[in-house]
């Protein structure tokens, strides 16, 4: 059995006092700022390749889940929920507008730009600011071509805003919405598939469309050729951005399936491209005839009300 002195606390003194009895004890202080008790120390290697996939969004970490639960949800009638979708800083959407310009192989856009924060402001401005740069492109281009011409009288067309307004935003949501229900479709049947929301999809496509508003400013040089150079150049940039980032969403898929849907992407993308060059850039205007042509025409109607 203890004795009974053995049950009883010991009062310990100082660190001094204790470093007088016992000289070779090791010593901490806990206020010391740079003693840190939360991080083991890693690997070699580990760091670089946590960082990596960090960057790729290939892991999904605590603190955003955490964050993202914290997030209120409101409901679709208020204004709350639709402001939401427009909470995002000039930084970042500068930041997805250089990713959509310097698209990187093996880099996934969703996950690198817009999964943390998916909005509506940066597709709808870059949509709005499309429509406007066709529409009044088209018609300064319409102008260059015939300036000098006698028989010309220029008349501007306003209906160009509001066909590229209805073209271009069909595009940045239609096609959005119909490639959204698709891939839903396709993860019921592959559940290893990747997954995306509407919202990331719509993100996408709109800040793809970005390069297209210089562009559109540069289809005013009244040169053919310059023009489908500059609409080949926009048309690889915009359509790797596109492939690069739906390619992972379908890959696990049969690879009919996957190259089908890829195709088909990348089709519809240079249909709108070479549709807008083509229809408000070089199509041919009947009011724009050389006299020759329209001076017989003119001559059978007077002939005729005589």
């Amino acid at each position: 059995m203890a004795a009974v002195d053995d049950l009883q606390f010991e009062e310990f003194g100082d660190g001094a006092t204790l470093l007088a009895a016992n000289p070779d004890a090791t010593t901490i202080n806990i206020e010391d700022p740079s003693v840190s008790f939360g991080h083991q120390p890693r690997p070699p290697g580990s760091m670089g390749r946590e960082e990596d996939e960090e960057l790729l969004g290939n892991n999904d970490s605590d603190e955003t889940e955490l964050l993202a639960g914290q997030k209120k949800s409101s409901p679709f009638w208020t204004f709350e929920y639709y402001q939401t979708f427009f909470d995002v800083d000039t930084y970042q959407v500068f930041d997805r507008i250089k990713g959509s310009l310097l698209p990187v192989p093996g880099k996934n856009f969703v996950r690198l730009y817009i999964r943390s924060n998916p909005d509506l402001y940066g597709p709808f401005w870059i949509c709005a600011t499309l429509v406007f740069a066709i529409a009044i492109s088209g018609n300064l281009s319409n102008f260059l071509i015939h300036l000098g011409e006698k028989t010309y009288h220029y008349v501007p067309e306003f209906q160009k805003v509001s066909i590229a307004a209805t073209v271009i935003y069909a595009y940045a949501w239609l096609v959005p919405l119909a490639l959204w229900g698709f891939l839903l479709w396709r993860n019921s049947k592959v559940m290893s598939m990747v997954s995306y929301s509407f919202l990331e999809i719509v993100c996408v496509y709109g800040y793809s469309l970005f390069i297209y508003i210089p562009t559109a400013v540069l289809w005013i040089i009244p040169q053919r050729v310059v023009r489908w150079v500059l609409v080949m150049i926009a048309l690889g940039v915009s359509g790797s951005v596109l492939a690069m980032t739906f390619w992972p969403a379908v890959r696990e898929d049969s690879r009919r399936v996957a190259l089908a849907t890829i195709v088909t992407i990348v089709l519809l993308h240079v249909l709108l491209s070479v549709g807008c060059l083509a229809y408000f850039f070089d199509a041919p205007e009947m009011d724009h005839l050389p006299a020759a042509i329209t001076a017989p025409n003119q001559t059978v109607a007077a002939a005729k009300s005589s």
